[in-house]
């Protein structure tokens, strides 16, 4: 156990002496399974979400994405069967990246079912006709909210969100016109607090923007079931007088992987819900991003 350790803080310290920002080291970390999520981590630099794709449903992909910015906020993409190279240019910035190694967990589906849940890279899936997609993470605005005296309570907590299915439809496209709904990510405000949340978020639009929905009404209005027992995520504890605050999730694609099952053919991969790729996107990016969401 200690040589284990040993070996693992050396690797740790050759990964921050080699890599060119935080936002790299946490891709190194991610590659070689040293982190357990990216939550906190690389403050400042734009986290996203994944989806992986055969190559001929990609432009329904797209036009799912432009049609449902609030959960599906497209970031970026990579051609048609390279691992190693995001467009638009500028989204990864080292040259060693890899689609398939640099999340910390993958999820990967076959008709709409998942048939491997928590995997570390997705080396052997991915094909010549794969194409990923890189959608806006919600992660990404927690440090301002941090900095303004808001708290985050899965930070507090060392777990991933709780995320929610809703009955909010996702408006269809191409093959992605079965029935599907957002899913939507959740944190703990009090009532006082929730102007504050929704201005340090709405310029956040690369990244969901504002809440979508608050309090326990507004859970009912968008159709949670339970609030206390999340469909994705860990259930988070509410403290005296707060009430839940809800955003749109970019896990909302894997209920339309979902929704289309067969008519998919070939394996979709994702990330596992709340394991995210920290790319060399900034806030100070932002609002470019939101002119082009």
């Amino acid at each position: 156990m200690h040589s284990l350790n040993g070996s693992q803080d050396k690797l740790r310290a050759e990964i921050a002496s080699q890599a060119i920002n935080s936002a790299h080291e946490s891709r190194l970390l991610s590659r070689h399974n040293l982190i357990p999520n990216t939550i906190g981590l690389a403050p400042g630099y734009l986290q996203v979400n994944l989806v992986v794709l055969p190559s001929a449903h990609a432009s329904h992909f797209q036009d799912l994405c432009a049609r449902n910015t609030v959960p599906c906020p497209l970031l970026g993409q990579t051609p048609v069967g390279d691992p190693t190279r995001i467009l638009p240019e500028g989204v990864i910035k080292s040259p060693d990246f890899d689609i398939r190694t640099d999340f910390p967990r993958y999820r990967v589906f076959k008709g709409g079912v998942i048939i491997s849940p928590s995997q570390k890279d997705i080396l052997t899936e991915w094909t010549d006709d794969s194409v990923g997609f890189l959608i806006g993470c919600s992660f990404s605005f927690e440090e301002a909210l941090v900095k303004n005296g808001l708290r985050v309570c899965h930070q507090e907590a060392g777990t991933v969100p709780a995320m929610y299915k809703t009955n909010i439809p996702v408006l269809p496209t191409g093959i992605f016109c079965d029935y599907a709904t957002y899913v939507v990510s959740m944190r703990t405000y009090k009532e006082e607090e929730i102007e504050s949340v929704r201005d340090i978020t709405r310029p956040y639009l690369a990244t969901h923007g504002e809440p979508i929905a608050w309090g326990w009404e507004g859970a009912k209005k968008i159709g949670v079931r339970d609030v206390h027992d999340p469909d994705f995520g860990v259930k988070q504890q509410f403290r005296d007088g707060e009430v839940p605050v809800f955003w749109g999730c970019g896990v909302t694609p894997q209920n339309v992987v979902t929704a289309a099952g067969s008519k998919i053919k070939g394996l979709v991969m994702s990330h596992e819900p709340g394991y995210m790729l920290v790319t060399d996107l900034t806030t100070a990016d932002l609002p470019m991003l939101s002119k082009k969401i």
